[in-house]
C-alpha cells in the first residue's frame, strides 16, 4: 500500500507544468536533435517563477510618469492663482508679527526653563539626601505634568494674542522638554537604585583600602585612562542638564558619545540645506497647499464624496512632497547640524522606513528618537513590571496619540481627536499590513505603508480645517463661500 501511494506521489510531481520541472534528460535529448531547437523551459518575465527582479526601467518610468504630473498639477496652479509667494508674509508668520500685545509665545518660551530648572533642583535634592525618594519622585511628576498642561490652558484663555505659528512652536518645544525631563528623572532614578543595591552588597572594608579605591577609581575615570566618564550623583550640574535639553536625542545618559572635532564642510552643506529646504517648504505651503485646502472645504462640508475624494488626491501630492521635504530637513539636516555642533556621536536620526513591509515596521524606523524613547522609557518598563507586550504597544501608542493631538489641537484650539484617532488607528491597520504582508507578500505591504502615508495626512488636514472654520467663523462663512 505504502508503494502504491509513492508511485502516486511520483506521478502527481511528474504531472506538474511548471518549466522549470521539466526533466533535464529531456533537454539533453532535444539539443541532439537535427532541427536545431531554439526553444527551452522558460518563464514569462513578469511571472513569479521566473525569478526576474531587474524592473529599474519601469522604476525610472514611474518616477518620470510622476513627475509630469505633478509639474502638470503645479502648472495648473500657477495659471489658476498666478505666483501666490509672498516672503513678506513668512516674516510676518515666523517672526510672530500677527500675535497680541506681549509676545505670549516669547513668553512661553522663556517660562520653559522653569520646569527645567525645578526638576534639576529636585533631582539636585535628592542626591545630597535632602529631600526624601518619595516625595521628590512625586515632585517630578507634579512638575512635568504641569509643564504639559501649562500651555493647554494659557493658549485656550489667551486665543486673541497667539499666533498660529507661535502657539505651534511653543507645543513643540514643550512636547520636547515632557519626553527629555521624563528620560533624565527615570535615568537619574536607575542610577540611584544601581548606587544603593551596591552599596548594601558591598561588604565593608577597611578605611585605608577605601580611600585607596577612590582614588584609583577617580584617576580612572578623570583622566589617567584618556577618558572621562561621569558617574552619578557627579551629573546633577546645570551644565550637564543645558547639554541633554540642547542634545539631539530624547534619552538621557550621563556619558554620551562624542565626536573629536566639527567637520566644516559637513556643517556648511548641513546649514545649507536647512536655509533652501525651509523656503521650499514655505513656498510650497503657500502656491499649492493653502489653496488646495481652502477648495476642499465646500466639498467636504457637503459630503460630496466624489468631489471631495478628487480634492483629497490634488491635496496628497503636495502635501506628500512638503512632508517627505520636512523629513529629510529635520532628521538629516538639522539634527546633524546640531549633532555636528554639540559633538553628539549618534546620528542614527531614522532608519529605512521607506523600504517597511508594515506599519510596525514603519514607525520602528522613521523616527528613531522618538522610537527609541519609546521603547526605553515606556515599553520594557512595563513589559519588566508584568504587563503584557500588547499592553505595553497600546500604551506606547495612546502617548503617541495625545502627543499628536496636543501638537495639533492646542495651536488650532479646536479640541478634536481626529489625529488621536488616526494614531490609536495604527493599530488595526498594523495588524493589517501584516496580513497583507503575509498573504501577498512584501511588496504589497509596503505598498499599504505608502498608501496610508500618502493619503492619510491630507485626508487629516482636510477634517481640522473644515473644524477650524467651523469653530472660528461659523458655518455662515462656509455658505458664502458656496455661493460664489
Amino acid at each position: 500500500m505504502t508503494t502504491d501511494n509513492e508511485g502516486l506521489r511520483l506521478r502527481r510531481t511528474k504531472s506538474v507544468t511548471r518549466a522549470e520541472e521539466i526533466v533535464k534528460e529531456e533537454q539533453k535529448l532535444r539539443k541532439q536533435q537535427p532541427d536545431k531547437p531554439c526553444h527551452r523551459p522558460r518563464d514569462s518575465l513578469f511571472s513569479w517563477s521566473s525569478g526576474f527582479t531587474n524592473f529599474t526601467g519601469l522604476v525610472n518610468w514611474a518616477v518620470i510618469l510622476l513627475t509630469m504630473g505633478g509639474i502638470r498639477l503645479l502648472l495648473e496652479n500657477l495659471i489658476k492663482y498666478g505666483i501666490r509667494i509672498d516672503p513678506q508674509q513668512w516674516l510676518i508668520t515666523f517672526t510672530g508679527s500677527q500675535e497680541g500685545p506681549g509676545h505670549p509665545s516669547v513668553y512661553l518660551f522663556l517660562y520653559s526653563a522653569v520646569p527645567c530648572g525645578i526638576c534639576l533642583l529636585v533631582e539636585k535634592g535628592m542626591a545630597e539626601h535632602i529631600i526624601p525618594v518619595g516625595l521628590g519622585l512625586t515632585a517630578h511628576v507634579v512638575n512635568i505634568v504641569l509643564m504639559i498642561t501649562i500651555p493647554m490652558v494659557v493658549i485656550a484663555l489667551g486665543s486673541t494674542g497667539f499666533s498660529l505659528m507661535g502657539a505651534s512652536c511653543v507645543c513643540f518645544i514643550y512636547s520636547v522638554l515632557f519626553l527629555k525631563l521624563w528620560s533624565y528623572v527615570q535615568v537619574n532614578h536607575w542610577c540611584r537604585k544601581a548606587g544603593l543595591a551596591s552599596q548594601k552588597g558591598m561588604r565593608r572594608q577597611s578605611v585605608s583600602f577605601n580611600n585607596n579605591a577612590e582614588k584609583s577609581d577617580k584617576n580612572h575615570l578623570n583622566g589617567d585612562s584618556g577618558s572621562q566618564f561621569i558617574v552619578y550623583p557627579d551629573n546633577v550640574y546645570v551644565k550637564d542638564l543645558i547639554y541633554f535639553i540642547w542634545a539631539p536625542t530624547l534619552c538621557y545618559e550621563l556619558n554620551f558619545p562624542r565626536t573629536d572635532r566639527i567637520r566644516k564642510r559637513f556643517l556648511l552643506k548641513r546649514i545649507i540645506e536647512v536655509i533652501v529646504l525651509f523656503q521650499l517648504i514655505a513656498c510650497l505651503f503657500q502656491q499649492w497647499i493653502i489653496p488646495s485646502v481652502k477648495n476642499s472645504l465646500i466639498p467636504f462640508s457637503n459630503m460630496d464624496v466624489m468631489k471631495a475624494t478628487e480634492r483629497l488626491l490634488k491635496l496628497s501630492i503636495p502635501n506628500h512632497l512638503v512632508w517627505l521635504t520636512w523629513f529629510y530637513l529635520m532628521f538629516h539636516s538639522f539634527l546633524n547640524l546640531v549633532g555636528e555642533l554639540l559633538h553628539f556621536a549618534d546620528r542614527n536620526f531614522y532608519c529605512d522606513w521607506w523600504n517597511a513591509n508594515n506599519m510596525d515596521t514603519f514607525w520602528r524606523t522613521w523616527n528613531m528618537p522618538v522610537h527609541r524613547w519609546a521603547v526605553r522609557h515606556l515599553y520594557i518598563p512595563l513589559v519588566d513590571q508584568g504587563y503584557s507586550k500588547i499592553f505595553a504597544s497600546t500604551s506606547v501608542f495612546f502617548l503617541s496619540a495625545f502627543l499628536h493631538e496636543y501638537l495639533v489641537s492646542v495651536p488650532l484650539r479646536t479640541f478634536k481627536i481626529w489625529a488621536f484617532m488616526g494614531m490609536m488607528g495604527q493599530l488595526p491597520l498594523s495588524i493589517i499590513s501584516r496580513y497583507v504582508e503575509k498573504k501577498f507578500g512584501e511588496k504589497w505591504g509596503n505598498v499599504i505603508v505608502w498608501t496610508s502615508i500618502i493619503l492619510g495626512q491630507p485626508l487629516c488636514i482636510m477634517m481640522y480645517y473644515h473644524d477650524y472654520v467651523i469653530t472660528k467663523f461659523g458655518k455662515s462663512l462656509i455658505d458664502s463661500y458656496a455661493e460664489v
